[in-house]
């Protein structure tokens, strides 16, 4: 079991505002660590977000808080119904993320403005305030998150799991436990790859230049994630329908080919992308192959439509993958000559 990043700042976060709350005299730093336990997120942009939103609810918790109580007294039932009222509004301000902070400080307001007046449950909601500032000093300052490098490295790992499974699938000599455990493992990688490109989404550059180049390498990210797609789904089209033929063995060995190559050009096109290739080498297979895989399928087609479509779809499968992986190989040419231009562009003399 490996220890990571945010497990790490999580728990400096709360060590350090219980420090803090300590320091300004507090009189309990438990919400101030609960606080900041809500605020640590996996990028800075996503947790300056946090921290804009949790600001706002829990200042307007806060003041519905000591309304509530000023109106109807320090009761379960007023309490419950201030609770209500706060999930309603952060869902109606999209922002559901913060409820859970918000009720507690909500909870902390009420109790504190029942024992000693609005000034205690001012102290309270700078308790919280306290908590977020800390989190959000640690996540900047210790370990910032490095998304895009940990894509990367995600994106080949992903591929090695895929490039496994399919290399072995025609061949079916995977037991089928371990094979349903990688493919289980691959299916929670690329959920953690999606993951990963919703945070390239939401992150917001704070130098002008740089938006293009985050926009480029959006895109990219974007066409890594559809060519492992198209992949698994080529795995999947063999398992459904390539077995399924009567007679398949024949075609095992072309199948099997198009698929080495194919899963073979998708690993130089990630050793591409980190310039580890050569300039001239030349990756991409051979689409003449392709299209006699094609002919000799519509020639068995012709013979027996019924026993051998199954076979079109996998090969219609695999050629979906092929394009992708042809597509991303356009545009990471593309990314890496823009940035080559760049460079070449802030290297000039003025």
């Amino acid at each position: 079991m490996t220890i990571g990043a945010r497990v790490v700042k999580t728990g400096l976060a709360v060590a350090l505002a219980v420090y803090v709350s300590t320091l300004l005299g507090f009189p309990s730093p438990i919400i101030s660590a609960v606080a900041a336990i809500f605020t640590i997120q996996p990028s800075i942009s996503r947790s300056w977000q946090q921290v804009v939103e949790q600001v706002q609810t829990n200042v307007l918790g806060a003041l519905l808080a000591l309304a509530a109580v000023r109106l109807f007294g320090q009761t379960p039932i007023a309490l419950g119904m201030v609770c209500i009222i706060v999930i309603l509004v952060c869902i109606r301000l999209r922002m559901e993320s913060t409820v859970g902070l918000t009720l507690v400080t909500v909870v902390a307001v009420m109790e504190a403005n029942n024992q000693a007046g609005w000034q205690f449950a001012v102290e309270r909601l700078l308790m919280v305030l306290t908590g977020m500032a800390a989190a959000f000093v640690v996540n900047i300052l210790v370990l910032p998150p490095r998304p895009r490098k940990q894509f990367i490295a995600q994106v080949h790992d992903a591929h090695d799991q895929l490039s496994l499974l399919l290399r072995m699938a025609i061949s079916n000599e995977m037991k089928e436990s371990v094979h349903r455990d990688e493919k289980e493992k691959l299916q929670g990688k690329l959920r953690k790859l999606d993951e990963a490109h919703r945070l390239f989404e939401e992150e917001r550059p704070l130098m002008p230049n740089r938006k293009q180049a985050n926009a480029r390498q959006l895109i990219l990210s974007r066409h890594l994630i559809k060519a492992l797609h198209k992949g698994v789904d080529l795995l999947e089209a063999v398992e459904e329908h390539y077995f399924a033929v009567s007679g398949s063995e024949a075609w095992a060995q072309r199948f099997d080919q198009q698929i080495e190559e194919l899963s073979k050009y998708h690993e130089h096109l990630l050793l591409k992308l980190e310039g580890k290739m050569k300039a001239n080498a030349a990756i991409e297979p051979e689409e003449e192959r392709e299209g006699r895989l094609i002919a000799q399928l519509s020639d068995y087609l012709h013979r027996s439509p019924e026993e051998y479509k199954r076979l079109v779809f996998v090969a219609s499968t695999m050629l979906e993958y092929a394009y992708h992986l042809r597509r991303l190989d356009r545009v990471a040419d593309q990314v890496q000559q823009r940035r080559e231009a760049e460079a070449a562009e802030a290297q000039r003399p003025v």
